[in-house]
């Protein structure tokens, strides 16, 4: 037996005889840990976001949940954001539509709807019929991973130069598409589009490079 398989068999019999809540605790520390780049976009109050008194009057935030009426407009961040995953909870009460615009773009939007497609779908280049086929087809969902509508669903979505990930409910949906001529740092918005929605839990890594300033 070589040297690497007995520090291998060493390890797993150390973790074999470790008190099951002994490694519960070290796991989610490892996790705690994984996480630690990320920073909240929602703390308590919309300090993050272009908000007036007149928006906070539709898009309000208790105990951590951002209820949004559909009556108002689109929620943008004040920051603008280059490559970064973005962790985002989300409810629709009833059947609806919104979604997360990236980039201050409304053609690179995350949808979030009740369709046969499924959520996640890149609206404005699945539709383009100035896109090559391929581009088109990367933007619809691999598949449909919505929980039943009044559920929390979790995005996480990832932008990397003109590359998107979505990962709806931990089904990757979305691998890789190519967004031509998205544009290279913007700010992040939640979608109005006239229905009621609520977020949570709405969290933000950078990657590489800081954004824009």
């Amino acid at each position: 037996m070589t040297a690497r398989c007995l520090c291998a068999l060493a390890l797993a019999v150390l973790l074999a005889a470790l008190p099951a809540g002994l490694l519960a605790a070290e796991e989610k520390k490892a996790e705690a840990k994984k996480d630690e780049a990320f920073r909240p976009l929602l703390d308590a109050d919309l300090s993050h976001w272009k908000a007036d008194e007149k928006v906070k009057q539709h898009w309000t935030l208790a105990d951590g949940v951002l209820k949004y009426d559909g009556k108002a407009s689109h929620l943008w961040t004040k920051e603008s954001f280059k490559d970064f995953v973005l962790k985002v909870d989300w409810r629709l009460p009833a059947k609806g539509d919104s979604g997360v615009y990236l980039r201050g773009m409304s053609k690179a939007q995350c949808n979030i709807w009740v369709n046969k497609l499924g959520s996640g779908e890149v609206w404005g280049y699945r539709v383009d019929k100035n896109q090559p086929e391929e581009i088109r087809k990367a933007c619809t969902p691999s598949k449909v991973a919505d929980k039943p509508v009044g559920e929390w669903n979790t995005f996480v979505i990832t932008m990397k130069g003109d590359r998107l990930t979505v990962v709806l409910n931990g089904e990757e949906v979305i691998s890789g598409a190519k967004l031509p001529d998205v544009k290279p740092s913007g700010p992040i918005a939640l979608q109005h589009h006239g229905n009621p929605i609520e977020f949570r839990n709405v969290l933000i890594k950078e990657l590489g490079e800081k954004k824009d300033q």
